[in-house]
C-alpha cells in the first residue's frame, strides 16, 4: 500500500510537480495527461492546483508518474545544474536511444511505461536501483 501523504505534504508535491512541469512548458491538457488526472478534469482547474487551492489525488497511477516525474526533474537539474534551457532542449530534441524520437513524445505516447524509460536514459542510478525496469 502506497504512503499516504498529508494534506500540507501533497499541497507541496503539486506545487513541486507544477513548477516541474512549467519548466518543461507543457500546456495545462498535457499536464493533466502526464500526471493522469481524472478524465472529468479541466486545463482550467491547473490554475487551482498552481493556487495551492487543491492538492493532486493520491491514486497509486498518479503517485507513481509524480515519482517518475520528480526523478527526470532532478536529473536533468543534475545533468545541467546551470542551464534551464538544456533541460527543457534535453526533453526535446530527438535521442539515439529513443529511434530518434524525443524524450517528451516517448512520454506522452508510452504513458508511465515512456515515464520510466526516460528516467532511466537520464537518471543511470534509478535504471542500476531498479534492474528489473
Amino acid at each position: 500500500m502506497p504512503e499516504e501523504h498529508s494534506k500540507e505534504d501533497m499541497i507541496n508535491i503539486t506545487q513541486a510537480v507544477i513548477a516541474y512541469l512549467d519548466e518543461w512548458k507543457l500546456t495545462p491538457d498535457q499536464m493533466i495527461e502526464l500526471i493522469g488526472l481524472p478524465e472529468k478534469t479541466k486545463s482550467r482547474h491547473i490554475q487551482q492546483y498552481r493556487n495551492r487551492d487543491k492538492a493532486f489525488p493520491q491514486t497509486e497511477e498518479v503517485m507513481t508518474r509524480i515519482d517518475h516525474i520528480s526523478g527526470i526533474a532532478d536529473a536533468l537539474r543534475t545533468t545541467f545544474p546551470f542551464s534551464q534551457q538544456m533541460r527543457y532542449l534535453w526533453l526535446r530534441k530527438p535521442h539515439r536511444r529513443f529511434r530518434k524520437k524525443r524524450p517528451i513524445e516517448v512520454i506522452f505516447n508510452e504513458g508511465i511505461h515512456g515515464l520510466m524509460r526516460v528516467r532511466v536514459e537520464v537518471d543511470c542510478t534509478y535504471g542500476w536501483v531498479n534492474p528489473k525496469n
